[in-house]
């Protein structure tokens, strides 16, 4: 179905207006939306723990209090915390601190649509997700422009929810980039498919596939790495900019060739057949469950998998080659979505 994308002449609500606006997390998306909203004229505060987030609002120069008094002092609520501690911070310093007529914020519906959160019924859920990190959203609003972002609600107590989530998205300047209207359901479903099955899952499953058939067919491991992991980034990047066909005409003819005759036999029906499995569990929220119960036995499972990753020869061979190139190690002081 298609949907209609709207931009910043097509949001022309004003009810932010005098309204103080409470992020609930600052690590990458909270650090970008607060800056961002701030600079676009609202009023913001930060509600976080002590630590290196509440340190980098601080510095930043932001009213900085306990999530509770944050939201305490709020009109509107932003959760942009770690889904699997989100429903915990809600529960114990959001939940009874709303008060009736607040809006409750997310950028993405993991938690409201597994029933981790369950909103009250007088006030508005609303939804504004960015459609990159938080470091693209803030870069791209200094530079006038934004990262096309979703947007939705959940529950209308007010009868303007919509409006009120595009006012927002187009306060972080994804109104630029352009709007597509979403809702809680369809957007944690689709997320959690594209991250499972293609921008992560798969193209990390991918490169070290192909790592492990050029490595034990004899090849050495750093011309394996530059094959399929660091010049990974330079075919995407040519994606990105101008989609397949821009990737193809700057590419031989023989590079494009191959890819049409070998491609559809490496991700085949088998691979179709198990990114299917995966929409199913995500749609009967299978995994979420499984997320949610290795989270709170302390992450073991994640941990191991975690811990097997960054020790895989793969890891070992990229980090001493990404030493000699200092392009590629650029900090990124946001970076950690766990430290929120």
């Amino acid at each position: 179905m298609k949907v209609e994308m709207l931009y910043d002449d097509d949001v022309t609500t004003n009810y932010l207006e005098g309204k103080t606006l409470a992020f609930v997390g600052y690590g990458s998306q909270g650090h970008a939306q607060a800056n961002n909203l701030r600079d676009s004229g609202f009023n913001v505060v930060v509600g976080v723990r002590p630590g290196k987030s509440f340190d980098n609002a601080k510095r930043d120069g932001f009213e900085v209090y306990s999530v509770a008094e944050a939201v305490k002092k709020a009109d509107w609520v932003q959760m942009l915390t770690p889904d699997e501690v989100m429903s915990d911070v809600y529960k114990n310093e959001v939940e009874p601190n709303l008060k009736p007529g607040d809006v409750l914020g997310f950028s993405h519906g993991f938690n409201v649509h597994y029933k981790e959160i369950v909103p009250p019924a007088d006030v508005d859920v609303v939804m504004m997700a960015p459609k990159g990190p938080g470091n693209l959203c803030r870069r791209t609003y200094k530079e006038g422009f934004g990262v096309p972002a979703l947007y939705g609600y959940f529950q209308d107590y007010s009868g303007h929810a919509e409006d009120l989530s595009k006012e927002f998205a187009k306060g972080n300047g994804a109104a630029r980039a352009g709007l597509l209207k979403t809702t809680f359901k369809e957007e944690t479903e689709e997320d959690l498919f594209g991250e499972q099955n293609v921008l992560m899952g798969g193209i990390t499953a991918l490169i070290e596939t192909g790592f492990e058939v050029l490595t034990e067919a004899g090849y050495s491991p750093q011309l394996a790495y530059f094959e399929v992991e660091h010049e990974m980034k330079l075919i995407c990047d040519l994606v990105y900019e101008g989609g397949f066909n821009k990737m193809y005409k700057d590419c031989s003819n023989t590079s494009e060739y191959g890819s049409y005759v070998v491609g559809p036999k490496v991700v085949g029906p088998e691979s179709k057949q198990a990114m299917k499995d995966s929409l199913e569990n995500i749609q009967n929220g299978k995994f979420a469950k499984e997320f949610m119960k290795d989270y709170r036995a302390g992450f073991p499972e994640l941990y191991k998998m975690r811990e097997r990753s960054e020790h895989s020869l793969l890891s070992e061979v990229g980090e001493g080659l990404r030493e000699r190139m200092p392009f590629v190690k650029e900090a990124d002081k946001y970076s950690t979505p766990q430290d929120a």
